[in-house]
């Protein structure tokens, strides 16, 4: 099956939120697995983005005024149409990023949970909640979240359909317009489902998708927005949060992750170590909550290690738009050269390679086996620093104590898993890991799933959390709206001062009785 004709994404491109097109340069856009041409987009400037939220602005007071039922029948339609559009929408991913189409199914899963999710909840999360006031009868309060403005959503290239609109879809809901800068590899998956919410009937300018460099239109989006939702590097998550913090507007990130895996004696070590090939080279191990490192008891280190070696052995690596290939490719060159480099790195300090270990030119151009790696010390690059591709480190340890200890000593905190000989000992075991959200008897997609509940990272792995009544209420502002009955606090007529205070500070007293209090 071949990759969509190159009209398809030029007619995608006309999506892009440029406003004058033809004036502006362009950037050719390659498929990943063999480095041909897909197409071209507009080079946005920092006007295009001033341009894009003076237009989100204007959009922005009219969506507001719909009720949130009215907003969310929009996030209905468009999930339908995902659904109806989801194997052209896999054909889209796989052309820019080169995943696996499993794994490209994953990201229109993403979708559709999603918009599922947050259209259900959110009439009832975005309306107004009663509340005490401070006297009874007195006053009557009510809070309301308010839409924050125009949401600035910076996504990466790992899963851009997942980390653009997916962010997109929860502030759209609150009421608020976005200006999407998509990364630059990967355009076209932001593009063809900014199509598809504008055939739900979502307005045109409240969802901007504005294509460029992240120094200029991710600059422009950060000066411009009112809240920013980031995926991508602690590093760079860091720089942007100083830039929200000078402007005073709220920031929410998902970063890195050195994501650990531990499994212990009595585990079912078949059902451990095939799953966990998923959990280590999905997207070919380029996915901020996969594992890259493996601590297993040592008196079942080595069957387990024969078995998860075998299992990376048989994966099918390859380009397919079918789901023959197990693990696709890498993205770029630098991708490529970052794990060649920390292969070997690690090699020439001692460690062993497993399975795996060198570039398949012969597959495609990015493409880089499965690797799995024994011996790894701190002293090697991989033993601390986040990869990002398609190498794990595994690690025999003395007891649970041990994979604990070890699992926890990272300033990431980010994702991790659990295999355990009882589903009540893996659970214990996960609430003493220092991450955000643990998978039992998985590596990370039914946690990322669970729509429900809220998902991010702990230590440098991100702020604020996606997902659950988190990841809508924060695209709001709480407003508190106190209405005063009968009598305000003035003294009233012909009461004196000295009778009326402590007359305040009794009822006042007596409120802590009252329930709710």
């Amino acid at each position: 099956m071949p990759a969509p004709d190159a009209g398809v994404f030029e007619r995608l491109g006309a999506f892009a939120a440029i406003d004058d097109p033809a004036a502006r340069s362009r950037k050719t856009i390659a498929e990943t697995f063999t480095g041909n041409v897909l197409g071209s987009v507009p080079v946005g400037t920092a006007d295009d983005v001033t341009v894009a939220f003076a237009k989100a602005r204007a959009a922005q007071a009219r969506w507001a005024a719909c009720t949130p039922a009215e907003r969310a029948a929009v996030l209905t339609r468009y999930r339908e149409l995902v659904v109806a559009n989801r194997e052209f929408l896999m054909d889209v991913v796989q052309a820019e990023t080169g995943k696996a189409r499993w794994a490209a199914q994953e990201e229109v899963m993403g979708l559709m949970f999603a918009a599922r999710y947050f259209a259900k909840v959110a009439p009832k999360l975005l309306g107004s909640q009663s509340v005490p006031g401070a006297f009874p009868v007195l006053n009557r309060a009510a809070v309301t979240p308010q839409p924050k403005g125009v949401v600035g959503v910076i996504a990466p290239w790992n899963y851009p359909m997942l980390l653009s609109i997916g962010d997109s879809i929860p502030a759209l809901l609150a009421g608020n317009a976005v200006v999407v800068k998509p990364d630059s590899q990967t355009p076209y998956s932001a593009l063809a489902n900014a199509e598809l919410l504008y055939r739900a009937g979502l307005p045109r300018d409240l969802l901007a998708v504005v294509t460029g460099p992240g120094t200029v239109v991710g600059t422009a989006i950060v000066d411009n927005c009112d809240y920013l939702m980031f995926t991508g590097s602690s590093d760079t998550g860091r720089a942007l949060a100083q830039q929200c913090g000078a402007r005073l507007i709220g920031f929410s990130a998902e970063l890195g992750g050195k994501n650990p895996m531990i499994v212990t004696k009595g585990a079912n070590l078949t059902k451990a170590a095939k799953a966990a090939v998923r959990a280590c080279f999905s997207n070919a191990g380029q996915l901020c909550i996969s594992i890259e490192r493996l601590y297993v008891e040592q008196s079942v280190a080595a069957e387990f290690t024969e078995k998860f070696v075998a299992a990376v052995r048989a994966a099918k690596l390859g380009a397919a738009y079918d789901y023959s290939a197990d693990i696709g490719s890498l993205i770029s060159e630098s991708q490529l050269e970052t794990v060649s480099k920390h292969v070997a790195d690690a090699t020439a300090k001692g460690a062993e390679i497993l399975a795996g270990g060198k570039a398949r030119p012969d597959l495609g151009p990015l493409f880089f086996e499965p690797t799995v790696l024994s011996k790894v010390t701190d002293e090697m690059t991989c033993g601390r620093e986040e990869t990002f591709g398609p190498l794990v480190s595994i690690y025999p340890v003395a007891d649970v104590e041990e994979a604990i200890e070890l699992a926890n000593d990272t300033e990431y905190g980010l994702n991790a898993s659990v295999w355990a000989a009882s589903k009540s000992e893996g659970e214990k075991i996960a609430q003493r890991l220092h991450a955000g959200t643990v998978c039992v008897d998985e590596g990370y997609a039914p946690a990322w799933g669970t729509t429900a509940a809220p998902m991010g990272g702990m230590g440098i792995s991100g702020v604020g959390r996606r997902h659950g009544p988190d990841g809508l209420l924060k695209f709001t502002e709480p407003q508190t709206v106190v209405v005063t009955r009968f009598l305000n606090l003035d003294t009233p007529p012909l009461v004196p001062q000295d009778k009326w205070q402590p007359f305040l500070m009794a009822v006042a007293r007596m409120i802590r009785f009252l329930p709710g209090r």
